[in-house]
Parts: C-alpha cells; sequence; structure tokens
C-alpha cells in the first residue's frame, strides 16, 4: 500500500508535450467513434422508415398518420434520454474528500501500511462513509489523491472519480453513474420500445419480401425496409437483454460494479446493503413524482454522496420507515454542504 500511495509516471525520453497532446485529442476523437456510429444508424432508420416505408409504401393515409405519429413520439423521447446521458452534467467530487497538502505530505512520508490507514482513518472520521476497502482500511485514490464517497469509484478512461459509479459506456462516451443513470435506464427503454415499435410495422412488408408479393426487383426501397427489420431485431434482443439486467439492478439498488463484486461494510460485504425495498430503490433512480419518471429530466434522490441503508435492528421490517425516508428525500440538490449521516462501502 505504501507504494501505491506514489503517483508519479515518469514519460518515456524524447516523449515531447505535442506528441502527448496530440494522443490525447486522438483519443478523445476516437472515443466519439461509437456515438457517430448510432447517430448515422438512427439517421438512417429515419429515411428507411419515414421515407421509404410510410411515404413510398404504406398506402392507407389513416395508417400513414398513425405510424408516422407514433414514431416520432418514440424517436423524440430516445433521442432525447440519449442526448441527456451523454451530455450529463457529471460533478465532480466535493472539495472535502480530497486531501490537503499536508495531509499528503504525510501519507506519502508514512513508512507503514498501518500508518497509511490511520492517517486516512483520522481524515475521514468526520466524512459520511461507511464502505471500506477489502481489507477494511477507508477507500482512497491515490491518482485523484482523494477518499472516496460511498459507491463512487475512479474512471480509467474519464481519468476521473465518479459518484455511483455503474459503468463507463463506450456508446455513450460518458461514465453512467449518479447524475445521468435514470437517463440511461430511459435511453435503453425507449431505444428498446424504438426497435420493437419498427420491427412490428416492418414485419408485414418483411413477410411480403420472403414470399416474393412485395415490390419488383427494380424497387430498392424494399430493401430498405427488410434491412430495417433485421437491424431493429438485432438491437431489439441486446437493448431486451441490457435493459432487463439493469431493471434487476434498479430493483435491488445495485451498480454493475457491485453486482460483480459487493460492497464491504464494517460488518462484512453484503449484496443488498443499500437496498431499502423495490419501491424505495426504484423511486432512488426516478424520484417521488410518477408524472415525470418516464421523462428525462434530473428527479434522482439524495446527493450521489448519502444513501439510506436498510435498518440493522429489524429482521422483518422494512428497510426505512417513511417518514426516514421522505427526510433523505427532501434533502438539497446535489453537492450541498450540509452534514449528513455516516455510511459503508467497498
Amino acid at each position: 500500500m505504501a507504494s501505491s500511495m506514489q503517483n508519479n509516471r515518469v514519460s518515456p525520453p524524447g516523449y515531447c508535450v505535442c506528441c502527448r497532446t496530440c494522443n490525447m485529442w486522438c483519443w478523445r476523437a476516437f472515443k466519439w467513434f461509437p456515438v457517430l456510429l448510432i447517430v448515422c444508424i438512427v439517421t438512417w432508420s429515419y429515411y428507411a422508415y419515414v421515407i421509404q416505408l410510410c411515404i413510398f409504401t404504406v398506402e392507407s393515409t389513416i395508417l400513414k398518420c398513425v405510424y408516422l405519429v407514433l414514431y416520432h413520439i418514440l424517436l423524440i423521447m430516445f433521442v432525447w434520454s440519449y442526448w441527456r446521458t451523454i451530455f450529463a452534467d457529471v460533478k465532480p467530487i466535493p472539495e472535502k474528500y480530497k486531501l490537503p497538502e499536508a495531509e499528503l505530505e504525510k501519507l506519502l512520508s508514512a513508512d507503514t501500511e498501518d500508518a497509511q490507514r490511520t492517517i486516512l482513518e483520522n481524515f475521514a472520521k468526520d466524512l459520511p462513509i461507511v464502505t471500506r476497502t477489502m481489507s477494511g482500511s477507508v477507500r482512497y485514490c491515490n491518482r485523484c489523491v482523494l477518499v472516496k464517497p460511498d459507491r463512487a469509484h475512479h474512471c480509467s478512461i474519464c481519468s476521473r472519480c465518479v459518484l455511483k459509479m455503474d459503468h463507463h459506456c463506450p456508446w455513450v462516451n460518458n461514465c453512467v453513474c449518479f447524475h445521468n443513470y435514470k437517463f440511461f435506464m430511459l435511453f435503453l427503454g425507449y431505444a428498446l420500445l424504438y426497435c420493437l415499435f419498427v420491427m412490428s410495422t416492418c414485419l408485414p412488408y418483411f413477410i411480403k419480401f420472403w414470399k416474393g408479393d412485395f415490390g419488383t426487383s427494380a424497387s430498392a426501397g424494399r430493401y430498405h425496409i427488410v434491412f430495417a427489420f433485421f437491424v431493429a431485431l438485432m438491437f431489439a434482443i441486446s437493448l431486451g437483454s441490457l435493459f432487463g439486467y439493469h431493471c434487476y439492478l434498479v430493483a435491488h439498488n445495485r451498480t454493475t460494479l457491485e453486482a460483480f463484486r459487493a460492497p464491504m461494510f464494517r460488518g462484512g460485504a453484503d449484496k443488498n446493503g443499500f437496498s431499502v425495498g423495490v419501491y424505495n430503490n426504484f423511486k432512488e433512480v426516478f424520484g417521488n413524482s410518477p408524472n415525470l419518471w418516464m421523462v428525462p429530466v434530473f428527479t434522482s434522490f439524495g446527493d450521489g454522496i448519502v444513501y439510506p441503508l436498510p435498518r440493522q435492528d429489524e429482521d422483518t421490517e422494512s428497510l426505512l420507515s417513511s417518514e426516514r425516508w421522505e427526510r433523505w428525500g427532501e434533502r438539497a440538490r446535489p453537492f450541498d454542504e450540509r452534514e449528513s449521516s455516516s455510511f459503508d462501502e467497498l
């Protein structure tokens, strides 16, 4: 642990600042490739569905209008959720978790792991954290030089610690975390509905194509419709499994990281350590207003730092009294510096 506290990276000889800057910008540009791919696929699907199917193929005017209205509603919600997931304002860890220069010097000069652990424990004693490492010490990030809040993790792609980190998603070029998890869930849900709608409305024309009754061989538009059916089917299968998995995680109040390795508390690892009942878990992500649950606006409870825990002194009693839950839900928006109760993690 003593050696791990050091964070000095030595560049190879001849490695100039210009090369480093060039590599950084190339890497940043490359990370947008999956997003651009999704944008291109959605743009093409718009042409295939609206132009080739609804305008040139569907004969009934009423059916055209129904298809176009429903399609555009789903498209708007899907794109809106996707946009919010990508460009969510992922705020940094509050300053009070960062080690001051004096504490950092003492930490780096400590000779033993026990001495380092003592320094971190003394610094974190007034911070609202309850999770620990596997060895029982305070969770510390030597790259960001801070004590990690509960459920926060360091993202090697973003090069920063992220509150309630779920995973880094290349398809949104962002970390899925406390600040955009609701948007990510809505993105998956609306993308799935979008694919199912396109697939189901293209299915009758795919059957006609299969039977040889769909247009002439010179009609190129029919291939766009058939291909749209297959692309929608392919994405629906992958999105369905991913959306189902994240619904399971929301119901159990776990992140993807916590599903792979349970958070560590003073009493040991507990995969359900943050679960406060299915409905309360759902409200923690989607908020208290049913009319905003399906809208990509931020309504998640809490501040991303302090989380309610199930009552440890009750066997079958609910996870949290209604009064305590409501008090927690009425906390100030993220990064209010008011003091809150303490907790534990990995």
